[in-house]
């Protein structure tokens, strides 16, 4: 007898969808021992690695992903799901500072495992009774601290999406007509946003027709902030060519410098042009929650809608993406396609609940559980604490390489993005060389090769514009203390000193 057969795994795994305590209970807890043990403790242990780097030919040895006729044993099934775990990239790490997205919250994790298990789907009450009033809840709660005194939102499956209703809703307010009667009357339309802006505002000007060319790219400043001036002059020109500005977008908490557009100004061209104000607060609007903070997002309670991502800032598990704005019934009058085998008016109880209509999707997980779980377990000081804690140790970091030999700033933090230049002590005291930048630019990707297969921590690198490549360390992991900010120092001077 096998290992598998005396843990009771030893049988194949059946065809058969539905949980039977006889054969699936010992799997189940095998697979949430492994869960618990290697991919939460072990995987955010810092003497583990960040990842246990193969080459993808490699991997493909390693792993058995074929599918095949015959179904494979639970003890096999129990493997290959370790394997997964192995060779996955641990983004609970506290080293892992790699993307707007990290940190593995525990309360956050154990809402996900309801919400698949129950495995809902959120458009109507009739179905998701509890996550239809939760919904609710969470979403007038954040919209307290955007500072709605009236508000309607919604969940959507990302920040990409949640900034298409900005431009959707914006089109749809300007120009009703277009739900029924398409953009071909509409004539030339231009949106607004800046040259820092994430890009999914460039997908989204191409999917709702408006065309790449007509998302007018704004100025910034030495800190990566919008320019106002520049603003109003493209909207100026915009409108002196003939089109029609729709809508602007200023983004709080750009994608790699962190920055936040100055939001009030920009709400004051909006106001006087007669223009729908989006903030993309997807990576920055967490600081709303901190009252040391929220001031970076002053005027956010003007604009017509916001993106909001709890699993950004506030490390929520992903994806927790959140779209609001202060026209009520808005989104249901553009979205709206009133399916009559869903949204019947003749219901039992009050139809006003089934809110899956003003969404674009059907189908729709209960992405709220999981940030409800987190804010019902901490209470909104902890979330407040949480995020303090994260700018208190991007600006430790900032504050450690400022003056330290072989680091250069590329610019003071304003979010938890710390962005500077390595110089190994190759390049040290040579800009004025024809080659410097060309050399600089060539440190970064180096240092990112070995600290990726050493698996001693992730740190994702970038150009932008004129600058070469630098680092961008980003904190969303309030588990990150002083002691892992002298490690990330020291890693770099161990990454990078013989170059």
């Amino acid at each position: 007898m096998n290992k598998g057969e005396r843990n009771g795994l030893g049988g194949a795994c059946g065809w058969r969808s539905g949980p039977d305590p006889a054969h699936h209970a010992h799997f189940l807890r095998a697979a949430l021992d492994l869960l618990v043990n290697k991919a939460v403790f072990q995987a955010t242990n810092r003497s583990s690695k960040v990842v246990e780097w193969v080459e993808p030919e490699a991997l493909k040895e390693r792993l058995d992903l074929s599918l095949k006729e015959e179904g494979v044993t639970q003890a096999d099934l129990l493997g290959h799901l370790g394997d997964v775990v192995k060779y996955s990239v641990k983004t609970g790490h506290p080293f892992f500072v790699n993307q707007l997205f990290s940190s593995l919250d525990v309360y956050g994790l154990v809402g996900q495992w309801v919400t698949d298990a129950l495995n809902p789907s959120v458009y109507t009450y009739e179905v998701a009774p509890v996550f239809t009033l939760m919904e609710i809840e969470v979403l007038s709660a954040m919209a307290g601290h955007v500072g709605y005194k009236e508000h309607d939102g919604l969940f959507a499956p990302g920040g990409s999406m949640s900034n298409m209703y900005g431009m959707l809703l914006a089109r749809y307010h300007r120009f009703p007509e277009v739900k029924q009667r398409g953009t071909s009357s509409l004539g030339l339309l231009v949106a607004f946003t800046s040259i820092d802006a994430h890009y999914s505002l460039v997908k989204s000007a191409m999917t709702l027709g408006l065309g790449a060319d007509n998302l007018v790219l704004v100025d910034v400043d030495h800190a990566g902030r919008m320019s106002v001036q520049h603003l109003k002059e493209c909207i100026t020109k915009a409108r002196k060519e003939g089109a029609t500005p729709f809508m602007v977008c200023a983004t709080a908490g750009t994608t790699v410098l962190g920055a936040y557009d100055p939001v009030d100004a920009v709400a004051d061209v909006c106001q006087a042009e007669g223009i729908w104000l989006h903030v993309d607060a997807a990576w920055g609007g967490g600081a709303l929650l901190s009252p040391r903070h929220s001031h970076k997002l002053k005027g956010i309670h003007r604009a017509d809608s916001v993106t909001w991502n709890p699993h950004k800032l506030l490390a929520c598990p992903q994806q927790c993406s959140v779209f609001l704005t202060r026209h009520v019934g808005l989104l249901k009058d553009c979205n709206s396609a009133s399916a009559a085998y869903l949204f019947q008016k003749d219901k039992f109880y009050d139809t006003t609940y089934d809110t899956g209509d003003k969404h674009l999707q059907c189908g729709r997980r209960a992405d709220v559980l999981k940030f409800w779980t987190m804010w019902k377990a901490k209470g909104t000081k902890g979330l407040e604490q949480h995020i303090d804690q994260l700018f208190e140790m991007s600006q430790l970091f900032a504050d450690k390489i400022r003056t330290r030999q072989g680091f250069r700033l590329v610019m003071e933090p304003e979010c938890t993005n710390v962005c500077f230049w390595y110089e190994p002590t190759s390049l040290r005291g040579k800009r004025r060389h024809p080659q410097y930048k060309q050399l600089l630019n060539a440190v970064a990707p180096r240092i990112k090769e070995r600290m990726v297969k050493s698996g001693s921590m992730m740190v994702t690198y970038q150009p932008l514009r004129e600058r070469p490549n630098f680092f961008r360390l980003v904190l969303q992991n309030s588990q990150v203390d002083q002691s892992d900010v002298d490690y990330f120092v020291h890693q770099f001077e161990e990454l990078g000193k013989d170059l």
